[in-house]
């Protein structure tokens, strides 16, 4: 289906003189690195505190934005184009071990089930969260736990996040964290 983002994803990917296409757009990339800044910046701030409350829910705003976004955003944005089916996966996890993966403009497949894990894990933080602030759960220590321990899962999730972007980079020889920021990476030869 060819839409009008369609047309003006085509147009913005073209190859610049520097050998770079245009992969992530400047939702994606402003999404990525301010649900990092906030997530992170929670830890930072007292539990309860207005601050640390606010800041979950710009999460959870954001992540309501990036699920519209997958789905009518460019095309590297949307999940059509990264959400892997289970074979897509275990076969590129094959070819990883085997030292014969591909590199992609877009998520690899492992890439991508990170991703669902990480929205899904901050949107149960945020979930969480919201409950403490309801009639219904306020002061439930179970609940509190519950936030805590999904808050470290996720905290974990992202060291591994970092570790795999910094070893796909070297093995690629494909500076990633730069790509989130300027939304470019090499041409596939």
């Amino acid at each position: 289906m060819n839409t009008t983002l369609d047309k003006v994803d085509i147009a913005t990917q073209g190859s610049a003189r520097d050998g770079t296409v245009k992969v992530w757009d400047p939702l994606v990339r402003v999404f990525h690195w301010s649900l990092a800044a906030l997530f992170l910046g929670n830890f930072l701030t007292e539990e309860g505190d207005a601050l640390h409350r606010w800041m979950g829910y710009a999460v959870l705003a954001l992540i309501g934005i990036r699920l519209l976004w997958g789905f009518v955003g460019t095309r590297h944005a949307r999940f059509a184009d990264w959400v892997p089916r289970p074979a897509q996966v275990s076969a590129y996890l094959r070819e990883r071990l085997a030292g014969r993966s591909r590199r992609r403009l877009g998520h690899n497949p492992a890439a991508a089930v990170m991703i669902l894990a990480l929205l899904a894990g901050v949107s149960l933080v945020g979930l969480t969260g919201w409950l403490q602030t309801t009639d219904a759960f306020f002061g439930v220590e179970w609940l509190e736990e519950v936030h805590e321990v999904l808050a470290y899962g996720v905290l974990a999730l992202v060291g591994l996040h970092v570790a795999a972007a910094i070893g796909e980079s070297v093995h690629y020889r494909e500076n990633l964290v730069r790509a989130m920021v300027t939304g470019r990476k090499r041409r596939l030869d």
